[in-house]
């Protein structure tokens, strides 16, 4: 099996797993080998039922993810950049179809396939000296690993064009006023290496979805995921096929109890 430790950490915290980009010299960039262990860490995490929540994050206080490794790319062939345009493609699918819920939380700025790795996410924080910038027109090329089709689903068609033709750089508080980031944290100070105040908010806001029912959790990301870009009674239907699927878990039957006995639930994923 291979060993990514010295590019990505995964730590369990509780029902909590940390994705933790791990090439702080070089921003966190995304070479092969990264990506590679990001979906392992995915198919693993998948598996997992005492994961309920995930929270994808980068190392050092300055940058979440610089994007697409340019060093190593600058060295392929056309056909290796293919290969690899696939395999970011795919690392990103990873990562948005994991079952549990996913926050980005953003200890920096986003650049190119940062971006669109937090654009995979179901959640978004930012620290509040962070930007989002999508700068591939500016290097000859377009978003390839989603962020044409994921930014303008998120934030409209409009503002996905002004944002990914003008290659600017949105600010954490223009992220949350439209929608593309869901909460803002402070910056690390001076002397800290780590940003100490969007670890716990991150940590927090993952305890408290994780106190649903994790089952539950699953069933309505995927209803949502799946449902959106349907005609509503399509959409309705598969909200209902979804919502069928807990009618018979363990899990309901505790929710039930426990509301009625005026307690906290037990969820263990049945």
């Amino acid at each position: 099996m291979n060993d990514y430790s010295d590019v990505l950490l995964v730590e369990k915290e509780g029902p909590v797993a940390w994705l933790k980009l791990n090439r702080v010299k070089v921003h966190n960039s995304l070479n092969r080998k990264l990506l590679e262990g990001m979906q392992a860490a995915c198919r693993s995490i998948a598996q997992d039922k005492e994961v309920r929540v995930v929270i994808v994050t980068g190392s050092g206080k300055k940058v979440f993810c610089a994007g697409a490794d340019l060093t190593e790319r600058k060295g392929m062939t056309e056909g290796q950049v293919l290969d690899y345009l696939n395999l970011i493609q795919n690392t990103m699918l990873s990562i948005e179809q994991l079952p549990q819920p996913v926050i980005a939380a953003m200890n920096g700025s986003a650049f190119g396939g940062g971006t669109e790795l937090a654009l995979a996410c179901d959640l978004r924080i930012m620290t509040e000296d962070a930007v989002m910038r999508l700068t591939e027109v500016r290097l000859g090329i377009i978003p390839g690993a989603g962020g044409t089709q994921r930014l303008s689903r998120l934030i409209g068609k409009s503002r996905a064009k002004e944002m990914i033709l003008t290659a600017r750089a949105m600010s954490a508080q223009e992220a949350l006023q439209i929608g593309l980031a869901h909460r803002i944290a402070e910056k690390a100070n001076d002397d800290s290496d780590e940003h100490e105040a969007l670890r716990k908010q991150a940590f927090d806001w993952a305890k408290e979805i994780a106190q649903a029912a994790p089952l539950a959790l699953k069933a309505a990301k995927f209803a949502i995921d799946n449902g959106f870009d349907r005609d509503l009674s399509a959409g309705l239907a598969l909200e209902t096929k979804a919502y069928l699927t807990l009618i018979n878990t363990k899990d309901r039957l505790e929710g039930l109890a426990a509301f009625a006995e005026k307690r906290d639930p037990v969820y263990k994923g049945e």
